[in-house]
């Protein structure tokens, strides 16, 4: 092949040379070509048409190429059936996935798992993890955020083990659902750092829209926003009790059960005049106690990575007495997690970081 392209090329050069030659001024009286009119007309001229006729000859042969492909992928299709009953998506498609339910892909398509849980079931062919090179077992469990592939003659279904997230591209059926809600949120593109964990918090249940069309991302979070995602992520266990907090004390509160709640199960204190600031802004540290006790109410794993140097971040320590052990044991599990090289304690959270927070938590945690 690499034979006849170059004598292609040389073959094109010669008819090129020839096509220049034969026009080139002159006559029987003055027959000589000056040096200036070599390399100012005769060269570019030269030049120009070889590269023409490459690029030409280059584009009908890609061209060729690609119809031919094409062609032999059109006739698969077809021997298979034409794919009945698959839907066909040309970019990726984001997929809401609860337990259970599944996402089937065929020959050329790839799923990729954004967040939760997944299994892999190869019915025929063969399934390749594109992100690490190698090829993925049938009843292997997915990793988050890398791209699986399915190669010629391969049918694959992708199974839910917990609520799922991803994204696939190619041809697909699935028993799920193409996620299309968020679309309200305005203010979340799927460029941001923080789309996938909207898309965790939001599917879950435990994120709801500032208004119908914005999650304001970049808004504060509340004590009381906070405890109400925890709550939420608890299943809304029945409240029975009355609150003990003079500044929570209305039952119409959207944070009433969820403080109520916290308190009853030592997830959450007051402060030393006894009320609960539910609409001050919650600091990191704050998360990382609340939470901390989240996971010991949950029946977590409370044990904090012994080879992890916490002593790495600079602001270490500035955390309150009564946080240490709870931003310590966040942020050698991957919970919480430095922003620039520091924790900052005391700085407060906004939305995006809190679902970011909440995902991690849920997914190393709770078998999201």
């Amino acid at each position: 092949m690499k034979r006849f392209i170059a004598a292609a090329f040389v073959l094109l050069l010669l008819v090129s040379l020839t096509s220049t030659i034969a026009s080139t001024p002159g006559s029987a009286a003055d027959p000589l070509i000056s040096l200036s009119y070599i390399n100012n007309t005769f060269l570019p001229a030269t030049r120009g048409d070889c590269t023409n006729q490459i690029n030409n000859s280059l584009g009908v042969l890609y061209s060729n190429a690609e119809a031919r492909i094409q062609s032999a992928y059109d006739a698969y299709i077809l021997r298979l059936g034409g794919y009945t009953g698959y839907t066909f998506a040309s970019d990726f498609t984001p997929l809401n996935l609860p337990a259970g339910t599944t996402a089937e892909l065929v020959t050329g398509s790839t799923f990729i798992l954004t967040s939760g849980k997944a299994k892999l079931s190869i019915t025929s062919g063969t399934v390749i993890n594109i992100s690490t090179g190698s090829t993925v077992a049938s009843g292997a469990l997915l990793s988050l955020n890398q791209r699986y592939f399915c190669t010629e003659d391969t049918t694959a279904v992708f199974t839910a083990s917990s609520s799922a997230a991803g994204h696939v591209d190619g041809y697909y059926k699935t028993t799920g659902s193409i996620i299309a809600d968020l679309n309200r949120f305005l203010d979340v593109a799927s460029t941001d750092w923080y789309y996938n964990a909207v898309i965790f918090s939001s599917n879950n249940g435990l994120f709801t829209g500032t208004s119908e069309t914005a999650l304001s991302p970049q808004n504060s979070m509340t004590r009381g926003m906070f405890v109400t995602v925890l709550y939420r992520l608890a299943n809304k266990p029945a409240v029975y009790s009355d609150s003990v907090f003079p500044d929570v004390g209305t039952r119409s509160l959207y944070y009433y059960d969820a403080v109520v709640w916290a308190n009853a199960n030592n997830i959450v204190n007051g402060y030393e005049d006894g009320k609960f600031l539910p609409d001050a802004q919650i600091t990191r540290e704050q998360m990382a106690v609340i939470i901390y006790r989240y996971a010991s109410y949950a029946g977590s794993s409370m044990i904090t990575d012994s080879s992890f140097n916490f002593n790495v971040f600079p602001d270490s320590g500035s955390i309150s007495s009564y946080a240490f052990d709870a931003m310590k044991w966040a942020a050698s599990n991957g919970i919480i997690n430095g922003s620039d090289g520091k924790l900052l304690p005391k700085n407060t959270a906004v939305r995006a970081q809190v679902a970011q927070i909440v995902m991690n938590f849920g997914q190393k945690y709770m078998g999201m």
